[in-house]
């Protein structure tokens, strides 16, 4: 007999966000991603503290993929990918409110893991893989929009090297520097 926990539902709004994908080389996921399924570039940049490149496309309406490529062999992403192989990586999900969703996962018997809400730019929390049933979710509430361009932040400059992550914003690397 399956017993009902109480139904996330409850919790505020929930929308899906994107898919995230981890590969060793942007070349090949790109031509994919852009060529043939005609995604439309929407961010990326450099996350220094995590050692990962990220481009982030949007196929049809409310559909994004990401691409997170190693920076580094010793990042959150190599090292992924050396136990995995590239691949599915996560999948991010938003909620008008994560304090509110937190203890409904919790007491449905789902682990969360590296909650993270000092910042209202992006406040996260992830389901474990084990408690995902093996998919890494995140979850996450914020009051930036995440799915227009930033003028100035291109898919060649990402590409290039030449955008990084900083308060949540990608930004040219000369403007921070």
């Amino acid at each position: 007999m399956i017993t009902r926990a109480p139904a996330i539902a409850e919790a505020p709004a929930l929308v899906f966000d994107h898919v995230a994908l981890a590969v060793r080389s942007l070349d090949k996921a790109v031509v994919l991603v852009r060529d043939i399924l005609g995604a439309t570039f929407v961010s990326g940049g450099d996350d220094e503290k995590l050692a990962m490149r990220s481009l982030q496309y949007k196929l049809a309406p409310g559909t994004k993929i990401e691409l997170l490529m190693p920076l580094d062999d010793e990042g959150v992403i190599a090292r992924f990918i050396d136990a995995h192989g590239e691949g599915f990586h996560h999948a991010t999900l938003f909620f008008e409110d994560i304090e509110a969703l937190i203890p409904q996962l919790e007491s449905a018997g789902f682990e969360v893991t590296g909650t993270d809400l000092s910042r209202p730019t992006w406040r996260e929390t992830f389901l474990r893989p084990k408690s995902g049933f093996g998919a890494l979710f995140q979850f996450v509430d914020s009051n930036l929009d995440w799915g227009t361009p930033i003028p100035g932040i291109t898919e060649e400059a990402v590409l290039s090297g030449k955008v990084v992550w900083r308060g949540n914003r990608p930004v040219l690397r000369g403007s921070v520097d």
